[in-house]
């Protein structure tokens, strides 16, 4: 069964009141009798809100035939814009969601009255595809949007982030390096002493490996609770709650750093120098930030509503990290399974830093450009589901 909206209108009437007025044609085969209902949606995530008044057809309406329809909708108080879909229902539920045609409007409701910007009669298949470039353009570009313009609020939490770990200790800031040092020395001392595998000069291959993994593990480990833990923020409108994993990935990331540094200073204490290739950190340190960004946007974003991702996390970490050869040598994996555990984003990252700090020379470049395009590609994809849940973590925590 299908419906048309021949000469729609939607006007102002009053309040929270719109007059909706058309010419009500049944394009279907057989008689057609039901409501008229509508729904509010959230214009920019999609999010269904709620479900307005229903209005009963009087008279069955013939088959190719039309009759007239003047109904006025009563809207919520709730100020804001919204997306209404006004739509035919029957008994099995309502007809635009199967492919018939529906009045669409853009309201704006204030705490006065409600006015009306665009209306048009479509259906839902023609929204989606009209809607899939603007969400393909806000996830390529919503992401660097966020950094650039909270820059300075970014910078502040950040910094206030990692003081407050240590704030009250005996060392207090220091501890950003004697971190990572005791957390290298610790895994050291299992793999490299207790467990140590044949590997020439392992005390540095091991190092090498475990640098993306301290930035990686540190902000991924967070992701999971970043929102149920600053639940005040969430209810703040004039916050951005998008810029909290940012801050946990570039919390990360200085971990990182500090432990670079160290390591490279031993390197150049136990070489006499240090390799020119160093200067191909860049080319590994941005796409790994990229891809721990998008990793805690999903996690973040997942956590509200799944409280036992925590845990499940935890386990994922692990599993990452003894799948990735960094405590071990990349000759003690199945010659089988290389292909595979490849394609591992982190194992890609751990050969890099190996190739630069080690071997002084550049990541192989056929591993780089598609470390870059799946660390842009997670980033892109964790912003966009984590702008689509946003609007439902105030209702849920």
């Amino acid at each position: 069964m299908s419906l048309d909206y021949e000469s729609a209108r939607l006007g102002h009437a009053g309040g929270f009141q719109l007059r909706f007025q058309c010419q009500l044609r049944n394009l279907g085969r057989t008689p057609w009798q039901g409501d008229l209902g509508f729904q509010l949606f959230d214009p920019a995530t999609g999010r269904f809100i709620t479900e307005g008044e229903w209005r009963r057809v009087e008279t069955a309406v013939p088959a190719g035939s039309a009759i007239p329809i003047d109904w006025t909708v009563t809207l919520p108080a709730e100020p804001g814009p919204y997306r209404v879909y006004l739509s035919g229902r029957d008994t099995d539920g309502w007809l635009y969601t199967r492919g018939s045609w529906m009045v669409a409007a853009a309201v704006t409701l204030s705490r006065e009255s409600a006015s009306v910007e665009q209306v048009e009669v479509t259906t839902l298949a023609r929204l989606r595809r009209r809607a899939w470039p603007r969400a393909a353009a806000e996830a390529l570009a919503g992401p660097f949007r966020t950094i650039l313009r909270h820059r300075a609020l970014i910078a502040s939490m950040t910094r206030r982030d990692i003081l407050a770990r240590y704030r009250g200790s005996f060392a207090g800031a220091f501890w950003t390096i004697l971190h990572p040092l005791l957390l290298m020395a610790t895994y050291f001392f299992v793999f490299g002493v207790v467990l140590a595998p044949k590997v020439p000069d392992f005390p540095f291959y091991f190092l090498a490996g475990m640098l993306p993994w301290l930035a990686v593990s540190e902000a991924a480990g967070r992701g999971p609770s970043l929102v149920t833990d600053h639940r005040n923020f969430v209810k703040k409108l004039v916050f951005p709650i998008e810029i909290l994993p940012v801050n946990a990935a570039l919390a990360g990331l200085v971990t990182g750093i500090a432990a670079t540094v160290l390591l490279a200073a031993a390197l150049a204490l136990a070489r006499g120098s240090l390799p020119v290739s160093i200067a191909w950190l860049p080319a590994i340190l941005i796409p790994q930030f990229a891809l721990t960004l998008g990793i805690v946007w999903m996690l973040a974003a997942a956590g509200v509503f799944l409280r036992d991702l925590a845990q499940i996390n935890g386990f994922a970490l692990t599993a990452w990290f003894f799948l990735t050869p960094i405590c071990y040598s990349e000759s003690a994996l199945p010659a089988a399974l290389l292909p595979v555990l490849g394609k591992n984003p982190m194992f890609i990252l751990v050969r890099a830093y190996r190739a630069i700090l080690l071997e002084g020379r550049p990541p192989e470049w056929a591993a780089l450009w598609k470390l870059w395009l799946l660390a842009f590609a997670a980033l892109c994809l964790g912003y966009a589901f984590f702008r689509k849940l946003r609007n439902s973590f105030a209702s849920t925590i």
